[in-house]
């Protein structure tokens, strides 16, 4: 009696397709014609290119990165109301990173808002344009362009803010969204009309409206769409490799930009 080459305790009469070896019940693969073992299905697998996104990464589903942002936004903005203090921790404050090296603040500004309308109007439009930028670029690159467009946002900010001006909310990363839209359109040859009115009408509110942050808004949205672009663009025979060097390459320029405006102002105090 032939015996489970996996499980030699067990005795079987089925033998795998490709590999003749006899199999028990728990080692039976479903194959196209009989079943196969364990090892011949994953070597079979291998041989099967995986399905990508439109420009790298793996097919998403369900947008899950878009989901945790909201999340992420709608529990610090709950904290904000339980805690005064959440909002000036959590500020884009130019002092606060280059004098007393709060450099978390370049990123967790993003996270945080300044009243109702503010949080809803980018919750909004991370629902909105999260979701179809995730599907095109795949869960890390989507981050990517997110978190990089934020803090490209609050480098420009750093830059040109007065010292004591702090800055709040994830506008810089939806405008960096906005710019990426607008890139990936362009590549995919769409109409991108719809996409370059809604930057055009948000960039003049910035202008128009007092109190609104025009430093992270246009840093935001050049550091978005500048990546998207390496992303998008990159050459289909090395993409992966290209794409990190974007990523890279785009964090390595505002660290840059960050230490030698830090240098700057200590030296000018």
């Amino acid at each position: 009696m032939p015996t489970c080459f996996r499980h030699p305790d067990r005795e079987t009469w089925v033998r795998c397709q490709r590999c003749e070896r006899p199999i028990c019940p728990d080692c039976m693969r479903d194959a196209a014609v009989g079943f196969q073992c364990p090892e011949c299905v994953a070597e079979g697998n291998k041989g099967i290119r995986q399905a990508t996104s439109t420009f790298g990464g793996r097919v998403v589903r369900t947008p899950f990165v878009t989901y945790a942002l909201l999340v992420v936004n709608v529990l610090v903005f709950g904290a904000q109301y339980l805690s005064d203090a959440i909002t000036g921790e959590l500020a884009m404050w130019p002092a606060g990173v280059a004098v007393y090296g709060e450099y978390y603040r370049l990123i967790s500004a993003a996270f945080v808002h300044g009243g109702l309308f503010h949080i809803l109007f980018n919750c909004w439009a991370l629902y909105v344009v999260g979701p179809y930028l995730e599907r095109a670029f795949g869960h890390v690159r989507y981050a990517a362009i997110y978190l990089i467009s934020a803090l490209g946002g609050s480098v420009l900010g750093l830059w040109l803010d007065p010292l004591g001006q702090p800055t709040v909310g994830a506008s810089g990363a939806i405008f960096g969204l906005f710019g990426a839209v607008f890139v990936v359109g362009r590549k995919l040859n769409m109409d991108v009309r719809g996409i370059a009115v809604l930057i055009a009408l948000n960039l003049a509110i910035t202008f128009l409206v007092s109190g609104i942050s025009w430093t992270g808004h246009i840093g935001g949205l050049i550091t978005g769409s500048l990546l998207a672009g390496a992303l998008a663009y990159a050459p289909k025979n090395s993409r992966t490799l290209w794409q990190a060097l974007a990523i890279a390459g785009a964090l390595v320029v505002l660290a840059v930009l960050v230490v030698i405006r830090t240098s700057a102002i200590l030296t000018a105090l």
